[in-house]
Parts: structure tokens; sequence; C-alpha cells
């Protein structure tokens, strides 16, 4: 992690999978893999599968594609908020250690929400037929309990922006 005297939140998601990359937070998979079979399993491994909590890292997928073989326009980022307290401590801009006493400040003193006219995550708006043309956006199929697919993103004020590129997805 960076120098604890200089830490602050990223404002962007790009720049905390950056941040995230240099502290070594984050696996980067360039190998193609099935959104339906393989993805979310290799995430789901560290926490069942016995890696201790300070191993943890964040996975960015850049090479998804489906059973078919059909690829995604959008890679899919997964455990970058919380799988460690590390990554968690990154993302907020935080020493491990100060986590609460940070939320504590936060819940004590809000912060008015500042609206803007043109936010980054509306650059790019894919709307009507347009949306059944795009492979951008690799939902992962549900297991054999639920039918069809689903897609968790996440909003974050903590990191002041939308996704921007990356599509965010948090384990069940």
């Amino acid at each position: 992690m960076a120098d604890p005297s200089k830490l602050k939140p990223p404002l962007n998601f790009q720049q905390h999978l950056a941040e995230l990359d240099k502290a070594g937070l984050l696996v980067r998979i360039d190998r193609p893999i099935n959104k339906d079979t393989e993805l979310q399993p290799l995430v789901r491994w560290q926490f069942v599968g016995g890696v201790p909590e300070a191993e943890r890292r964040a996975f960015l997928f850049t090479n998804v594609v489906d059973g078919k073989g059909r690829r995604y326009d959008m890679p899919v980022a997964i455990g970058v908020y919380a799988s460690s307290p590390q990554i968690y401590a990154q993302g907020m801009g935080q020493k491990v250690e100060n986590i609460g006493s940070a939320w504590v400040n936060a819940v004590r003193n809000p912060i008015a929400p500042v609206a803007v006219d043109k936010p980054a995550c509306q650059e790019v708006v894919i709307t009507g037929d347009a949306l059944k043309k795009t492979r951008r956006w690799p939902g992962r199929a549900a297991g054999t309990k639920r039918k069809g697919q689903f897609l968790t993103l996440h909003l974050s004020s903590s990191l002041r922006s939308c996704a921007e590129g990356s599509l965010v997805s948090s384990a069940r």
C-alpha cells in the first residue's frame, strides 16, 4: 500500500484498479474465461478454498467468453471492493486499522451530494434495440437452482464514479 500519510480514496474506478494493481492486490486474467462456468468459481475459491484473508486478491478478467465461444467487449472486475481488509482500505484511502474510525467519522460528518451535468458514468449510454445487438455485458448465467442471468452492479460513493468501462460483479 502507498505511504499512509498520503492516502486518498481513488476518484474513479479505473484509478482504483490501477492502485490495486500497483499494490499487488489485483490479479489480471487475460486468457479466455467462460463467464458461465469459470469466472465466478475462480474468485470464490479464495473464500471457500482456505486462502487466508490477507492473501485474497481482486480479479480483472479481460477476455470474457461464453460456452459458445462468443467474446464480450467489456472486462469483468470481481472482488475489487472488499475481498480483503487491504483491498477495502485501499478503496477508502485508509490504513486497515483506520477503517472503523473512518466510517464513524463519515456517519457523524456527512458530505452533501454534488450534482453534475455530465457525469463520466453516462458518457456511453446504450438503449433500445442497440442493447440487443451489443456483446458488452457478460452477464453470468445463474446456477442450476436459478434460471436466467443476473448482473450485480455496484454504485459506490467512495469511488465517486461509475465503472467507466468495467463491469463490476460481486460473488454470491
